[in-house]
């Protein structure tokens, strides 16, 4: 486990992968990306320990003092990742009057 290298306050945690009991995770503020870390697994909510979980966590003194599941943020971020994935996987109509 490391250290969370951020000021103490409230973020928006993202988690980007959870392997052999470490789940990496992403920190925003403001809709911008400001830090990432490597946490125990355990140190998050049961329902947020899979990748795309959307997190609102608490960081006192490099750590994570609270962490709460945001589930309707979850299926929110995840609809709109498949929608953007969806429109830029559609190929471009062919213009055939060559």
């Amino acid at each position: 486990m490391t250290d969370i290298d951020l000021a103490d306050g409230e973020y928006t945690a993202v988690v980007d992968t959870v392997e052999d009991g470490l789940a990496t995770l992403f920190f925003e503020r403001d809709g911008a990306e400001v830090g990432n870390a490597a946490l125990d697994v355990d140190r998050l909510p049961d329902k947020g320990r899979h990748a795309d979980a959307i997190l609102q966590v608490q960081i006192e003194n490099g750590s994570i003092a609270t962490a709460i599941y945001d589930p309707e943020r979850t299926t929110t971020r995840s609809e709109a990742a498949q929608d953007r994935f969806d429109r830029l996987s559609k190929r471009p109509p062919r213009d055939d009057r060559e």
